[in-house]
């Protein structure tokens, strides 16, 4: 896995790796959900021909049902939509929400689509999986998840990619929690010993030399970029050059007081105040933190909710109710 849980790319990585070794797997779809759900329109497992599975749907209430359902339906060679929960024949396997959800089982997805799939988001580029009756297949990717006929559309986006520059714990703790948390994470900085601490935990860690120097970087609209500096002079020379840089966020360590400073520093260097606008700060969902955890995690969270918000949720909303999302199979 990539991070604490099994993500969307993790679940297509192994139904590859089951593919490449030559055995079956299932994917299975919540496609439908009626009333409450642990996990939103569009979560995925993938099962393995000997019952091994990744992913989940109900948080271990229905996994081990659900697993049991895809070998079923990997012996019979074809697809089915199951209900769990509330309205499911399954009268002995009940939701604690108190919910239904609907399951599409899809036994051997096309390994050539979900090749594709991971290949494009290696590239962190959008991409969707058609999944219909008669298989599996790369769709447009500006379609957000949801069914579109009798085919349900699942849509996946790049992962979170943090870029930080900065030095001291403000950029290890938030490095190494960013990193732990299944980020991409990239890191800058002046210092190192900032560099070696980050590099010994397999974070990828680039020194900077010079003020003047600009890394090699080319960002995405999944990117958020984040400066935890306490010295300006790098600011100075980074920060310009960063706000053109495509991103959905870009964020700076200090009080309302520093930023104030940090702007009037922007506007003398000649930055629009337009720019300047979008520079976050102070950044975090916790305020006035003054240890380097705490502010680890006070900024994660930020960001964590500024890319669900504004980066991936387009992409994977749905728009049908859960009534029109019964019997599709």
């Amino acid at each position: 896995m990539t991070g604490l849980a099994s993500s969307p790319e993790d679940i297509l990585r192994y139904l590859s790796a089951c593919s490449h070794d030559g055995h079956g797997s299932v994917l299975v779809t919540l496609v439908g959900i009626s009333g409450a759900s642990p996990r939103a329109l569009g979560a995925q497992m993938a099962v393995a021909a000997d019952g091994d599975y990744i992913g989940s749907l109900s948080g271990g209430c229905i996994e081990a049902a659900v697993a049991e359902e895809a070998l079923a339906a990997l012996a019979s060679r074809s697809p089915r939509q199951v209900r769990f929960g509330a309205g499911s024949p399954y009268f002995d396997i009940r939701l604690p929400c108190g919910g239904g959800i609907d399951l599409l089982f899809t036994p051997n997805p096309n390994s050539a689509a979900i090749a594709e799939a991971i290949s494009r988001l290696n590239r962190r580029e959008p991409v969707s999986l058609e999944i219909a009756a008669d298989g599996v297949r790369v769709g447009e990717a500006s379609r957000p998840t949801g069914w579109r006929g009798d085919t349900f559309v699942m849509t996946y986006t790049p992962r979170l990619r943090l870029v930080l520059f900065g030095q001291g714990e403000e950029l290890t703790a938030t490095a190494q929690l960013a990193h732990a948390f299944g980020a991409q994470t990239e890191a800058y900085s002046p210092s190192a010993r900032d560099i070696r601490t980050l590099r010994a935990k397999s974070i990828e860690a680039t020194l900077l030399e010079f003020r003047a120097a600009q890394p090699r970087l080319a960002t995405d609209p999944w990117s958020a970029i984040i400066f935890v500096f306490h010295d300006r002079d790098w600011e100075e020379a980074l920060i310009p050059w960063a706000l053109a840089l495509p991103k959905f966020y870009l964020g700076a360590l200090g009080s309302r007081f520093s930023h104030k400073k940090r702007c009037e520093m922007l506007v003398a260097s000649g930055v629009p105040d337009v720019a300047i606008q979008a520079i976050r700060s102070p950044i975090g969902l916790v305020p006035s933190t003054r240890d380097p955890s705490t502010l680890a995690a006070s900024i994660l969270a930020d960001i964590v909710q500024a890319f669900t918000i504004d980066a991936a949720l387009p992409l994977v909303r749905f728009e049908e109710g859960p009534d029109q999302l019964l019997g599709r199979f």
